[in-house]
């Protein structure tokens, strides 16, 4: 989304009454928009986490910042906060995201019986809404959308283009799903008889709830029986292409990051993260605040509090180990070879035991 500028500048005095904290220099000073720090101009609010990110050639130049410390090495004026990232976070939504307009519904949206559709909703034309299907207020729904029967959309939730809700799904509040998502997709299912699969019927549904965020193109399959749900729980945050399987259920404000695949039936605790093209098995429990690395291969249960990597997975500290081991295999590899022909040219060095026994006879008779 561009960001718009607003229609009149912005002072620092007004930032500070939304970010709080320590204000260094003048009140007054204005800007018009927001910026990362190295292309930030001198009307833009730009910001500072880390030390690091001053150690650079190109003088800074943005009108102002929000900083995790006071910067006597900088000349704008700047708030002192703890968390700088998070306040830029507000202040951006505060001031520089548009204000959304109810749109009302399309006269092309195609409704199916007894659709329930709440206040100040923006759907577009394009959209597809099955039998039975209840949308909340402040829904925001774009091109492109279907949405089966019996299923639901909480208030100020946003589905963007052609994304896809199947039937007998459940979204809740404040929910944002990206681009091509599906969600309620038949989970993977099948019997073998004779070298053919047959297909198990997934008759189950997905809940998605408050303050969940799938990007683009994610699939989340459906449960396989009746009265059962995948769950994605609240405010947990999935990247782009990722991929979750019927019956898992993932945990309060978990991360899972671009490409991890999650296979049927596996839970895991709240406030889990999961790397990049990391991969679990089905039927495995992940307890609480547990991190996996990237690409990993989880392929066992992982207690609360654990940080695992590899393939299978390992405890981190020996991962980190065998990895520094890895370089160094092919001089290893000589090593053990060379100590394999020294051992060789010994053993055949020695004198046979029989041989041995007949000099010390021959020794004794002297």
């Amino acid at each position: 989304m561009a960001v718009p500028r607003p229609q009149t500048p912005i002072s620092l005095s007004q930032i500070h009454q939304v970010t709080g904290g320590e204000l260094i220099g003048s009140p007054d000073v204005t800007i018009t928009s927001v910026a990362s720090l190295n292309k930030a101009r001198s009307t833009d609010l730009a910001f500072v986490a880390e030390d690091r990110w001053l150690k650079t050639n190109e003088p800074i130049q943005a009108g102002a910042l929000l900083a995790h410390r006071r910067l006597t090495e900088v000349r704008c004026p700047h708030i002192i906060l703890s968390n700088p990232s998070l306040e830029f976070a507000r202040v951006t939504r505060t001031f520089f995201c548009p204000a959304t307009t109810s749109r009302g519904v399309a006269p092309s949206t195609v409704k199916g019986a007894d659709v329930q559709i709440g206040f100040d909703v923006s759907i577009w034309p394009g959209v597809t809404l099955g039998d039975r299907v209840r949308i909340g207020s402040s829904v925001t729904i774009y091109p492109g959308v279907f949405v089966g029967d019996d299923s639901a959309i909480g208030d100020h939730t946003v589905l963007y283009p052609n994304v896809v809700v199947r039937e007998g799904c459940v979204i809740g509040a404040r929910v944002i799903i990206h681009s091509g998502t599906v969600v309620g997709s038949d989970g993977f299912g099948y019997v073998q008889e004779q070298g053919k699969h047959y297909k198990r019927p997934q008759l189950g549904g997905v809940i998605i709830e408050d303050d969940v965020e799938l990007g683009a193109n994610v699939t989340v399959d459906r449960a396989t029986m009746p009265r059962d749900y995948t769950t994605i729980k609240q405010g947990t945050k999935v990247d782009n292409l990722v991929q979750i399987a019927h019956n898992v259920t993932i945990g309060e404000h978990s991360i899972l990051v671009a490409q991890v695949g999650i296979a049927g039936s596996t839970t895991t605790g709240h406030h889990v993260t999961i790397g990049g093209q990391a991969g679990l098995a089905n039927h495995i429990q992940i307890g609480d605040e547990v991190i996996i690395a990237s690409r990993a291969g989880v392929n066992r249960n992982v207690a609360s509090n654990q940080i695992v990597s590899g393939a299978p997975i390992m405890p981190h500290d020996t991962w980190l180990k065998a990895q520094a081991v890895i370089p160094r295999l092919p001089e290893l590899r000589h090593l053990v070879r060379t100590l394999e022909e020294r051992i060789n040219r010994l053993e055949e060095a020695r004198p046979s035991a029989p041989s041995v026994k007949r000099a010390k006879r021959k020794s004794r008779a002297r």
